[in-house]
């Protein structure tokens, strides 16, 4: 696809079909709804040519006015969403799933890229405090009985339920849970992620941590789990709780999940948040994921198939998008056409019909907005039949330009579309109007404006069924013929 000074590369296009939707997750529970399987998905994969974050949006809007083209791919919300990948000198590739909306690309990758950047400088504090892969240490107890009578309500709550409290010390970490990552966004809510997805501890906070003591716990309550677990100044304690299974889990995935700090950027999938930033969803899988990508061998694809393929291809939007703009297209309709399905028809109106470019692209693109925003198009599109047969009576005399409009409404009936009015037609109802703004009509504020204020009612009473430019025409001849009043200029 050229975009820019370059080419992104395709290395994959799948399709296939779309998956259950998860509705809820709620501890070892979780829903889905099985409303869109059996619909086909195309899955386009580009190579990591984008260099910034607006350059990932306007890549992806590439690819949706590539396939809208073709008249068989539905876009927009709901019916498209985009993975993003991303990663910065020296992290990892980080996907980003189910972007819903390209306007969101460019925070949400922005935000990702910081979160990387502050990873890997993490990563260099930990070093400098001498805190490796090889290096780190961690340790973790159950101090149940140290919160039997705490006042902190999310963890009386889950120990009068009968669950557990585990403590994990992190050895050299004091202070490290608070190192910011997105916006607003700290190293603890990573964690706390963590052992949200990872052991079902989904009702938050799920942690609590010695970084912000005062936010939780009581500080004796923190002094007495430092005692119990023998933490030093430099160490920090997180503290989770959970049915007894869960809680082990989660206090093991605080240790894996901290580990990980010392090593940079944890290759992971993670969900797009509203605000622009993205949450951890799962690991990203690697080469022994629990199933394969596709259901299906691959297919041979004969040449002579990949011929008639090429030959039904529709023009690339970006040739016609050069095109276009070299007719004079408006900018507002440019795009729209680019990709529309009527594009060929377009085609076919300025270079056999010779119409003229301007009032064909926004025929084709701006009317029926106008008509659903009027309620005469209550749903769907208009045929490109009635296009044509709007075109061809516009073509053949039978309806001035200004009367597209109106044909379209009707459907290009030719039995509802009214006949052009003839000369003394035109002329009777130019005199109406002069007597109505002679005789008490629209009264005129300013003289020099009549002829404009004539055009419009002649306009209003023979709508549709005349050309503007021939009525304005008409409105000037017939105030120049008029008696000019004596000038009193002069006068006393």
């Amino acid at each position: 696809i050229p975009y820019k000074d370059r080419r992104v590369s395709i290395v994959q296009l799948g399709l296939e079909e779309d998956a259950c939707r998860e509705v809820s997750d709620a501890g070892h529970r979780r829903t889905y709804l099985t409303d869109r399987l059996g619909m086909p998905l195309i899955e386009t994969v580009t190579a990591p040519d984008m260099r910034t974050p607006q350059e990932v949006a306007d890549v992806a809007q590439l690819c949706r006015r590539l396939v809208r083209s073709t008249g068989r791919v539905r876009t927009g919300i709901g019916a498209a969403r985009e993975d993003v990948n991303v990663s910065v000198c020296g992290g990892t590739r980080v996907e980003i799933k189910g972007v819903p909306r390209i306007p969101r690309i460019p925070l949400l990758t922005y935000n990702e890229a910081m979160r990387q950047w502050n990873l890997l400088g993490l990563r260099d504090e930990l070093h400098r405090r001498g805190i490796t892969p090889d290096s780190f240490r961690s340790a973790t107890d159950d101090v149940t009985r140290l919160f039997l009578k705490t006042q902190y309500l999310p963890l009386r709550s889950a120990l009068d339920a009968g669950h557990a409290a585990k403590a994990v010390v992190l050895s050299g970490f004091a202070g490290l849970l608070n190192w910011k990552t997105q916006t607003h966004t700290r190293l603890s809510r990573e964690i706390s992620d963590r052992v949200r997805v990872i052991a079902c501890l989904t009702t938050l906070p799920n942690i609590a941590h010695s970084d912000s003591p005062s936010e939780t716990l009581s500080s004796a309550e923190w002094e007495a789990v430092r005692r119990a677990v023998k933490a030093s100044a430099a160490d920090t304690v997180v503290v989770v709780w959970g049915p007894p299974e869960d809680a082990q889990t989660g206090a093991q995935e605080i240790a894996i999940r901290a580990r990980e700090a010392t090593v940079g950027v944890p290759s992971e999938t993670r969900q797009a948040l509203y605000d622009g930033t993205n949450g951890f969803e799962r690991i990203l899988p690697g080469p022994d994921r629990m199933y394969p990508d596709t259901d299906l061998p691959p297919k041979v694809v004969s040449a002579e198939r990949l011929d008639r393929l090429r030959g039904d291809l529709p023009v690339p939007v970006w040739t016609r998008e050069s095109i276009y703009d070299e007719l004079g297209i408006p900018d507002d309709v440019l795009r729209p056409l680019a990709m529309s399905p009527l594009a060929p028809l377009f085609d076919t109106l300025v270079r056999e019909w010779k119409i003229d470019p301007t009032l064909a692209s926004v025929a084709l693109i701006q009317y029926p907005k106008r008509l659903r925003k009027e309620g005469a198009l209550p749903s769907g599109a208009l045929p490109a039949e009635v296009f044509e047969k709007t075109f061809a009576l516009y073509r053949d005399g039978r309806i001035p330009r200004d009367g597209i409009y109106l044909a379209l409404r009707n459907g290009a009936a030719p039995a509802r579309v009214p006949d052009l009015p003839t000369e003394s037609e035109l002329d009777e109802s130019l005199r109406r109007a002069a007597d109505r703004l002679d005789g008490g009509g629209p009264k005129l504020h300013n003289p020099d404006r009549k002829e404009h204020v004539l055009t419009g009612l002649v306009m209003t009473e023979l709508r549709g069924r005349v050309d503007g430019a021939a009525v304005r025409a008409k409105v000037r001849a017939f105030l120049i013929a008029q008696p000019q009043p004596p000038s009193t200029k002069g006068n006393a």
